[in-house]
């Protein structure tokens, strides 16, 4: 399975020689022109990596790509594409995996993608071995608490006792149950 790349950039010369590059290289690539167009594709489809470069048709339209790749589902690593390095660093590229200075020699930017691609996943699993273990983790947790701890019973005679919900609530919740009053017991009564 090929992996896919979202590469957008306002230049087209850029695009489309990175397109180029990257398909070469074995990439699926999607191209968007904009951040606008970029976030529409993010919200759509399913991304190994988005690449992006910072100023397009705003100062901020590249860090907006980042956040939307951030929020996706699917966790694409991302990478930041730059000729000002550390001005839009100070500009919120901070948030981008890695930081690709432009124009760069197309042997380091294919071990750049590469290695960001790798460790990316490799933090991704974990991530998710982590939220796994952790699920698993805490109904045992919480059946612990529930059967130590203690349950709302009443000594009150339920009016109908033949429903097993009354009679096996769930854990950690309050059971609630009508009574019949004594005749002559009634409130108000004396």
């Amino acid at each position: 399975m090929k992996r896919r790349i979202l590469l957008v950039d306002d230049e087209v010369a850029i695009l489309l020689t990175l397109q180029a590059v990257l398909e070469i290289n074995g990439f699926e690539v999607e191209t968007a022109a904009s951040g606008r167009e970029a976030k529409l594709k993010i919200r759509n489809n399913q991304y190994h990596m988005v690449i992006t470069d910072m100023r397009m048709e705003s100062q901020s339209a590249g860090n907006e790509v980042v956040l939307a790749a951030r929020r996706s589902p699917h966790r694409p690593a991302v990478a930041l594409l730059t000729a000002f390095p550390m001005a839009d660093s100070e500009a919120g590229g901070q948030d981008a995996d890695e930081v690709l200075v432009k124009p760069m020699n197309t042997n380091d930017l294919l071990l750049q993608i590469e290695a960001l691609l790798v460790t990316h996943e490799d933090n991704k699993r974990r991530k998710e071995e982590s939220d796994l273990q952790s699920a698993i983790r805490a109904p045992k947790t919480a059946s612990r608490k529930g059967a130590a701890g203690p349950r709302a019973i009443s000594a009150k005679k339920p009016i109908a006792s033949g429903s097993a919900a009354r009679r096996n609530p769930p854990l950690g919740k309050k059971v609630t149950t009508r009574t019949k009053a004594p005749a002559g017991k009634l409130a108000g009564a004396h």
